[in-house]
């Protein structure tokens, strides 16, 4: 698998998140502005069948006096295939 270097995340040299009590755990956000909540979300299921993503959550903002005020966010880990882990 080569991943798409706008995906990759940028981590200090020495970084270790092998503590289980830091529970740090890689995760991206991305948003889906749109004019209806119907679109939003149309939005989001059209990019997420695209990618090799598990969803971990949603949220919901609505931004007063935008031209896309609602936006779904969606919140995701990438998905690694056998031969990456």
């Amino acid at each position: 698998m080569v991943l798409n270097p706008d995906f990759c995340l940028d981590v200090p040299e020495g970084f270790d998140d092998s503590d289980a009590e830091t529970g740090v755990h890689p995760m991206a956000r991305k948003l889906f502005p749109a004019t209806t909540a119907a679109d939003a979300f149309r939005k989001a299921h059209e990019w997420v069948r695209e990618q090799n993503i598990r969803l971990t959550d949603v949220s919901w903002d609505f931004f007063h006096e935008e031209d896309q005020p609602y936006c779904l966010s969606i919140y995701f880990t990438f998905e690694l295939g056998p031969e990456d882990t």
